[in-house]
């Protein structure tokens, strides 16, 4: 039986190109436009796996989806990272001259903005997701609007890339992470934990913890805090830690469980990043 998979986008963008990738393209694909819809559909196991981007080297957390993960108690057997490469795509037989509007997701457009003023005739458009620009564009034979999106999506849709790799900073990676609803894992190979947990507000509680990490030769890859809604001044700390020895990570698990409020294990998976 295949894999059925959510995203959040369409074909075409980079949560497809991040399936493909880690499935290999042995799944099924269900489009989702919100991260709350693609989730609902794994809380309602209408999906198997969901793919779910979490944080970009350029623009930092994706806050809201911590808050997803950890309050619908889902599990992170996953990740994969993706270097974002953005293209300019629009109906063939155009040239940039041609273009009056670029329509492509609010990310997408602030990643590209120092491309486009060399072109300041052209309004950019805030949309919801880069492939369902192009789809539009290719299905609507919109002439004079051009995408910002992947080379994938112009490959789907039929339609011409203008200019390659618009985007200013290069070197542009976001990461991902592949979740379940149950805490099954798709790797043999454990060797990086996402974690959640409380602390008091007392002088020095976070350094404890960080030097259990260090003690437990634990290397802290990433770290994010998120207010408590229901209590002010509360904060939740989701960390990312890598291990070569589980057996390491199995103690500090047990130490900080003990020292720490709420204490959660997000996800153990295979590190990704090379």
């Amino acid at each position: 039986m295949k894999n059925s998979i959510a995203i959040q986008g369409i074909k075409g963008s980079f949560h497809h190109i991040v399936t493909k990738q880690y499935f290999k393209n042995e799944g099924v694909i269900s489009e989702f436009l919100s991260f709350d819809d693609m989730v609902d559909s794994l809380v309602d196991e209408k999906c198997n796996f969901a793919v779910m981007a979490l944080e970009n080297s350029i623009a930092g957390s994706i806050i809201p989806n911590y808050a997803l993960i950890d309050n619908n108690n889902l599990h992170i057997v996953g990740e994969e990272y993706l270097d974002i490469q953005h293209n300019l795509i629009c109906l063939s037989g155009q040239s940039i001259e041609d273009i009056n509007e670029v329509h492509s997701h609010p990310m997408a457009l602030l990643q590209c903005k120092e491309f486009f003023k060399k072109y300041p005739n052209i309004k950019l458009v805030e949309d919801k997701d880069t492939a369902q620009v192009a789809k539009r564009i290719s299905e609507n034979k919109l002439k004079n609007i051009a995408a910002i999106a992947s080379d994938l999506a112009a490959e789907i849709f039929s339609l011409t890339i203008l200019s390659k790799s618009i985007q200013t900073i290069k070197h542009n990676e976001t990461r991902f992470v592949i979740l379940q609803k149950s805490s099954g894992t798709t790797t043999n190979k454990l060797n990086k934990a996402s974690v959640k947990f409380e602390l008091d507000h007392a002088r020095g509680s976070l350094a404890a913890i960080l030097n259990v990490l260090s003690d437990c030769k634990l290397n802290l890859t990433k770290i994010q805090s998120l207010p408590k809604i229901d209590t002010p001044w509360v904060y939740s700390f989701f960390i990312d830690i890598t291990f070569d020895s589980y057996e390491y990570y199995l103690k500090a698990k047990s130490i900080i469980s003990i020292m720490a409020k709420d204490f959660k294990v997000l996800g153990e998976y295979e590190n990704r990043k090379k």
